[in-house]
C-alpha cells in the first residue's frame, strides 16, 4: 500500500508538471465554430444595395494614402488623437496612461493609425445606398463633412459634422466621448425630398496588415463578437480561411443577431469594437481582403425607409481602449452592454479566474501593490482550501510517525512484496490513516495555478505592474540573473526570455526551488530509491521551468509553498511530530560516515588446486 500511495504522490507531482506543459505548449483550445453563412443584404422587406455594397462604400481607395483634409483634436483624460473630417474617420488615437515599456521615457501606446501609414487601423461609420439612392447620395470614407458645432472632443463637449446631398437628403453626425474609451457616433438623415428613399446604417473597423502578436494560445487575438448572448473568438489566420460570400464579394462571415451584440477587434491589452443599439436586430460581418490584406469587422442595423420629409436616426458606439476590468465591467453593468465583460479572455477556467481576479483587483485597491496583493491573494485562497487541506496534513502528519514502524515492516517482508503491501495496509487500517490524502494539496493547487496564471498573463491591470527593488514587472519573468551575480557584476544580465536567462535563474525561481524542496522534506519519504530520486529532483526541475514564467505568478508559487509549509509544519507539531527538514540530510551523512569507518569485508578465501 506504501508503495501504491507513493506512486500516487509522484503520479500528482508529474501529472501537474505534465499538465502544464500540456497547456501551455502543445494542445490549444479548439477552433470556434463557424457561424452560419447569410448572404441576404438585408431584410426581404426592405430594397438596399447588395451587401458587398458596404465593402465598395467604405473601402473605396483607404488603403492609400487619403488627402489632406482638417482635423479635429481628441482630448480625454485617457486619450489623445484627431478624428480627419474625411469621412469623419476615428482614425488617431493613444493611449495616454499606458507606454510601450517600463521607462519612464517610453512613447505612449499608440492604438489607431490613418489610412496610407503603416499598419493602418481606423474606424468608419456610414451610409449604405438603397431605393431611390446612388452611392454618390450617401457619405463615404471619401467624403468631406463640414464642422457645425464644436472644435475638438472631450468628455462633455461633442462635436457636431454635417453633408448634404444633391437630392435634399441631410446628413448629421454627432460624435461624443465619455472620460474612459467609448466613442458615441449618432447619425441623423433628414429627407427634405419629396421621394421615398431606403438606406442602411453601418459601423466598420478597418486593419491592415497586423502588428507583433503573442502567438500564445492562452490569449486571444483576432476578432471576438457576441451576438445574441453567445461570444465567439476568431483568429486572424481563420478569417483569411473564410469562403467567399457572393453578396459581399469577399471572404466572410456573417452573423445574425436579434438582442444584443457586439464586434471588433482585440489585441493582448487593447480592444477596438464596435457596438450597435442593444435590443435591436443586426448583422455582424468579418471579411477579409487579400488584395490589401485587410482585416475588417462591420455591424450593420436592419434598413430604413424614409418617406418624405421624415427624419431617422442611428448609434452606433465605439470602444477604443485598454481592457480595464472595471471600465469594462461599469459598461456591462450601467451602459447596457450584455456580457461585455467577457471581451477579457478569461479562458476555459472563467469560473475561477474571474472571482479570482476580482479578489485581486480589491486587494490591490485596498493595498496599493500588485504584489503584495498577489501574496494576500494566496492566504485568502489558503484559508478558502484549508478544511479541505488540513485532513490531508494531518493524514501526512501521522504518516511521518509511522516511518519506523513502516521501515521495520519492509525488513521483516524482505523481498515479499505481497506480505509487506498486507501488513502495510494493516497498518494504515489499524492507525486511520489515508495515505492517498496526501495528493490532495497539490491536485487542490493545480487549477488554481492555472487560473492564476491566465489571470496575470492577460489582465492589463498586472501590466508593469511593480512589486519592489528589481521587480518592476510582475507580468515578466524575473529580470535578475545568476549570469552578473544578481546586479553584483558590471556586465548585464542576458535578455529576458533569452535561453542564457533561462538557465542562469533569477532570484524568485531559486527562492521557489528552496521553498518547494522545504515543503517535500515534511511529506513522508518514499522507501523506493528510485522514488526517493525523483522527488529529491522535482523543486529544482520546478525551479527552472518555471523561472521564465511571469514573477507575479512565481511570488504566488513562493507565497503558497511558504504557507503550505507552515500549516503543515504546525500540524505535525500538534500531533506530537517534530519536523526535522535536515533529518534526512544528516542521516545520509551518518550513513556515509559509518560505511567508511567499517573495515572491509574479508577478502573470500581462495580454492585449492584440486
Amino acid at each position: 500500500m506504501e508503495e501504491q500511495n507513493n506512486k500516487n504522490l509522484i503520479l500528482a507531482m508529474v501529472l501537474s508538471a505534465a499538465v502544464m506543459i500540456v497547456w501551455f505548449v502543445l494542445f490549444p483550445p479548439p477552433e470556434p465554430p463557424v457561424q452560419p453563412v447569410a448572404t441576404e443584404a438585408a431584410p426581404a422587406t426592405t430594397e438596399v444595395a447588395p451587401a458587398g455594397a458596404v465593402a465598395d462604400n467604405a473601402a473605396g481607395t483607404v488603403a492609400d494614402p487619403v488627402p489632406e483634409a482638417p482635423r479635429l483634436t481628441i482630448d480625454t483624460p485617457k486619450l489623445a488623437g484627431s478624428i480627419s473630417l474625411l469621412g469623419g474617420r476615428i482614425d488617431d488615437l493613444s493611449l495616454k496612461n499606458y507606454r510601450e515599456t517600463i521607462e519612464p521615457d517610453a512613447e505612449i501606446v499608440h492604438l489607431l493609425n490613418p489610412a496610407g501609414e503603416d499598419l493602418a487601423y481606423y474606424a468608419l461609420f456610414g451610409w449604405v445606398q438603397g431605393t431611390g439612392l446612388d452611392a454618390a447620395d450617401v457619405p463615404g470614407p471619401m467624403t468631406e463633412w463640414t464642422l457645425a458645432q464644436g472644435t475638438s472632443l472631450a468628455p462633455g463637449q461633442p462635436v457636431t459634422l454635417v453633408w448634404q446631398n444633391t437630392k435634399g437628403l441631410t446628413f448629421t453626425r454627432e460624435v461624443s466621448i465619455d472620460e474612459n474609451y467609448m466613442f458615441t457616433v449618432t447619425d441623423r438623415v433628414t429627407n427634405g425630398s419629396t421621394a421615398k428613399v431606403t438606406l442602411q446604417p453601418y459601423g466598420l473597423v478597418v486593419r491592415q496588415g497586423l502588428p507583433k502578436l503573442q502567438n500564445i494560445f492562452v490569449v486571444h487575438e483576432g476578432a471576438i463578437q457576441r451576438a445574441d448572448g453567445e461570444l465567439t473568438e476568431t483568429d486572424y489566420v481563420d478569417q483569411t480561411e473564410f469562403e467567399v460570400v457572393p453578396a459581399e464579394g469577399l471572404p466572410a462571415q456573417v452573423t445574425e443577431a436579434t438582442t444584443d451584440g457586439w464586434l471588433g477587434f482585440t489585441d493582448h491589452y487593447w480592444m477596438t469594437t464596435l457596438i450597435p443599439e442593444q435590443g435591436k436586430p443586426h448583422k455582424q460581418v468579418l471579411r477579409y481582403d487579400p488584395s490589401r490584406n485587410e482585416y475588417l469587422a462591420d455591424v450593420r442595423p436592419a434598413a430604413i425607409s424614409l418617406g418624405a420629409g421624415e427624419e431617422t436616426v442611428s448609434t452606433i458606439r465605439l470602444f477604443a481602449g485598454a481592457k480595464e476590468w472595471a471600465t469594462i465591467r461599469a459598461y456591462e453593468r450601467e451602459a447596457g452592454i450584455a456580457g461585455f465583460l467577457d471581451s477579457i479572455d478569461w479562458g476555459w477556467f472563467y469560473f475561477l479566474t474571474k472571482p479570482i481576479f476580482a479578489v485581486l483587483h480589491w486587494l490591490n485597491a485596498l493595498i496599493g501593490n500588485m504584489g503584495w496583493a498577489i501574496i494576500a491573494l494566496t492566504f485568502f485562497l489558503k484559508f478558502l482550501v484549508l478544511p479541505l487541506a488540513y485532513k490531508s496534513y494531518v493524514s501526512m502528519a501521522r504518516m511521518k510517525e509511522l516511518q519506523p514502524e513502516m521501515e521495520a515492516i519492509k525488513e521483516r517482508a524482505g523481498e515479499d512484496r505481497q506480505k509487506m503491501q498486507r501488513e502495510m495496509m494493516q497498518l494504515y487500517k489499524d492507525k486511520k490513516v489515508n495515505p492517498a490524502a496526501g495528493c490532495l494539496p497539490i491536485l487542490i493547487q493545480i487549477p488554481i495555478f492555472f487560473a492564476l496564471y491566465k489571470v496575470i498573463f492577460v489582465t492589463i491591470e498586472l501590466r508593469h505592474a511593480p512589486f519592489f527593488g528589481w521587480l518592476k514587472d510582475l507580468s515578466a519573468p524575473d529580470p535578475s540573473s545568476l549570469f552578473n551575480l544578481f546586479g553584483l557584476m558590471p556586465w548585464d544580465a542576458p535578455a529576458t526570455g533569452s535561453l542564457l536567462h533561462l538557465i542562469f535563474i533569477g532570484v524568485l525561481p531559486i527562492l521557489l526551488g528552496i521553498t518547494m524542496w522545504a515543503q517535500q522534506k515534511l511529506n513522508p519519504a518514499p522507501t523506493d530509491p528510485v522514488q526517493q530520486q525523483i522527488f529529491a529532483w522535482m523543486p529544482w526541475v520546478f525551479m527552472f521551468m518555471l523561472g521564465g514564467f511571469a514573477s507575479g505568478l512565481v511570488v504566488y508559487w513562493i507565497a503558497n509553498n511558504t504557507i503550505t509549509f507552515i500549516q503543515q509544519y504546525l500540524i505535525m507539531w500538534s500531533h506530537g511530530k517534530r519536523p526535522d527538514i535536515f533529518g534526512n540530510i544528516r542521516e545520509a551523512k551518518a550513513a556515509r560516515a559509518a560505511a567508511k569507518a567499517a573495515p572491509p569485508p574479508a577478502a573470500p578465501p581462495k580454492k585449492g588446486k584440486k
